[in-house]
């Protein structure tokens, strides 16, 4: 079993977000995936740079589209959740949930 380190604050909810979008996980996709689900606004800068560091973990894997004529001719760069990914991912929702029972929020 490899030895997983807890995910950082923006890579757990990009990592969510591949994983949910599966075959349309691209950047702007991405990015407003987060925001819908978390409410933060994440720059595209911020996004890319978490990408790139989940690539190098070897949790996400990532490969160009086809150019598109609205994009001006480029291509898409699609991001795929690895093994290693799920791995950790699920190791973060059992962390949590290992956690939360007998929290309470303060003052009630």
């Amino acid at each position: 079993m490899v030895d997983f380190k807890p995910l950082g604050s923006l890579e757990l909810p990009v990592l969510a977000s591949v994983q949910r979008l599966r075959q349309r996980a691209y950047g702007m996709a991405i990015r407003r995936d987060v925001l819908e689900q978390t409410g933060r606004d994440v720059s595209i800068g911020a996004l890319y740079t978490t990408l790139d560091r989940l690539e190098k973990k070897g949790y996400l894997s990532s490969w160009e589209g086809d150019p598109t004529p609205e994009r001006g001719g480029r291509a898409k760069r699609f991001f795929r959740l690895e093994g290693h990914g799920i791995q950790a991912l699920e190791q973060s929702r059992e962390s949590m949930t290992r956690m939360w029972p007998g929290l309470v929020p303060e003052g009630v």
